[in-house]
């Protein structure tokens, strides 16, 4: 039986771990994540003059896309070292240290909000999209994404099915969350935003390939630059540890290619506006 999940324990794991991994985690997968800005930014109609919220901004690339669109953005995160980053990375942007789930803002106070995989780490995803919903004007627009299934989606999934295939167990002292994947099926995503009051919702699939160049560049992004798939694997014994790692590189081989490896993505994007 799966554990019973503990909001406040997750939310405060997941500050604390973002707050270690912000320089690693852009270095790892910002070129990753980057690929959905632009359909998630056109979801939510983002453009010239539209006052924008990015949850979870990380080092802030969303905010800085919708900025050069001649948005008025804003960025928040919950952990300092990301908003310091944001900053560096884009000077000049508003980015503060708020958590998406007790957003500081008042009711109407944006035309659209847009979350680049922020509600994957919330222990608390419902009421986090009450907030978001609450920021929006009347009319104005949300849009998430979340990672697929580990089967479509194979940086993470290869670690997922090494973890499975070895059997390792998450450490005790990893707090359990909201499940990873909920999200990935099309009517779970759409029942968030339909039970947060959204209307026009859609829910769309990106795919594509991404090239990374060496197997430890993969493995180091997911076990260095990550919280909660980190803290599940390198918490194992050194021997477990060993094990997972050759059942990692076992099934990337399948995605070989003469200058790396070159992984399916899939994504999901949700998105929705709030009545008036």
């Amino acid at each position: 039986m799966p554990a019973a999940v503990d909001p406040d324990a997750f939310n405060t794991f997941e500050a604390a771990g973002w707050e270690d991994v912000a320089v690693a985690y852009e270095g790892a997968f910002a070129s990753l994540t980057g690929r959905t800005i632009e359909p998630l930014l056109d979801a939510a109609a983002v453009g010239e003059g539209t006052r924008v919220l990015d949850v979870a901004t990380g080092p802030g690339h969303v905010a800085g896309h919708a900025s050069r669109r001649g948005a008025l953005a804003v960025g928040v995160d919950i952990a300092q070292a990301m908003v310091e980053l944001a900053r560096e990375l884009h000077p000049g942007l508003d980015f503060r240290q708020a958590d998406a789930q007790a957003l500081p803002f008042d009711d109407a106070c944006f035309d659209a909000v847009v979350g680049n995989f922020a509600i994957l780490h919330l222990g608390r995803p419902e009421h986090a999209v009450a907030e978001f919903v609450r920021t929006l004007r009347p009319g104005g627009a949300l849009a998430l994404t979340v990672w697929d299934l580990p089967v479509r989606m194979r940086i993470t999934g290869v670690l997922v099915e090494a973890v499975h295939e070895v059997g390792a167990t998450p450490p005790e002292d990893l707090p359990a969350g909201p499940d990873f994947f909920r999200y990935s099926a099309d009517d779970e995503f759409d029942a968030l935003l339909r039970d947060g009051g959204l209307e026009e919702r859609k829910v769309m699939t990106i795919a594509f390939t991404h090239q990374m160049r060496t197997a430890d560049d993969i493995w180091g992004g997911l076990t260095g630059a990550t919280v909660r798939m980190s803290a599940l694997v390198m918490a194992q014994p050194e021997d477990t540890r060993r094990r997972i790692r050759e059942a990692f590189d076992r099934r990337l081989e399948e995605y070989r290619t003469a200058d790396g490896f070159e992984l399916p993505v899939s994504v999901k994007l949700a998105s929705g506006r709030t009545p008036g």
